[in-house]
C-alpha cells in the first residue's frame, strides 16, 4: 500500500504543480506535460528508494 501511495503522490504533485505553472504563466499545456513527467519519474524514484532497490548513500564515519 505504501509503494502505490508513494508513486501516486509523485504523479499528483507533478500534475498540480504543472497546472499551477500553466495557470499563472499561461504556458498551456507545456508546464503540465513537463511537470507530470517529472512527477512520474519522482514517483518511480520514491518507489525504488522505499523498496530498497537503490543503495544507500555513503556516510562519513564520525568516530575519532
Amino acid at each position: 500500500m505504501r509503494l502505490s501511495t508513494e508513486f501516486i503522490a509523485g504523479v499528483i504533485a507533478g500534475g498540480i504543480l504543472g497546472w499551477m505553472f500553466d495557470h499563472y504563466l499561461g504556458t498551456k499545456p507545456w508546464g503540465m506535460i513537463v511537470l507530470l513527467m517529472l512527477g512520474f519519474a519522482t514517483g518511480i524514484y520514491n518507489v525504488m528508494r522505499v523498496s530498497g532497490s537503490l543503495p544507500r548513500a555513503p556516510t562519513k564515519n564520525r568516530d575519532p
